[in-house]
């Protein structure tokens, strides 16, 4: 497997010691591979590089990604979360340990453990 390049536009202008290469009286810089400490999806060396992309590419990225122009309403419809109920008096839980939690009524469903798993599974499926 090769390995990730920062994509941050500027990310060989930064003069670190990591990005100098070439033999000694032809040192260049030149951009960083994404290492342990990624950032952005594991697309970018460092959080500077990240803005950098932003500041370059972030308003035409958010207009094809599709922009917002209404704002998102918090109701009973859509304000259902999966919850993981962490308790260290597992025999007094009697609701189970996963469940469905409504942010506007406070209302709470079970859900058993492969449901809780499942990305695609709602209160609609």
């Amino acid at each position: 497997m090769s390995k990730q390049l920062c994509q941050g536009p500027r990310c060989h202008m930064y003069d670190t010691t990591d990005r100098k290469r070439g033999p000694k009286g032809n040192k260049r810089n030149q951009t960083r591979t994404v290492g342990t400490y990624s950032y952005g999806n594991k697309s970018f060396c460092t959080l500077g590089c990240q803005d950098d992309w932003w500041a370059v590419h972030g308003t035409r990225a958010v207009d094809n990604v599709g922009r917002i122009y209404k704002p998102i309403v918090l109701t009973e419809q859509n304000s259902w979360t999966k919850q993981q109920r962490y308790s260290w008096q597992d025999e007094y839980n009697t609701l189970g340990q996963y469940y469905y939690h409504n942010m506007c009524t406070k209302e709470q469903r079970p859900l058993t453990e492969q449901q809780y798993n499942d990305e695609r599974y709602n209160l609609n499926t």
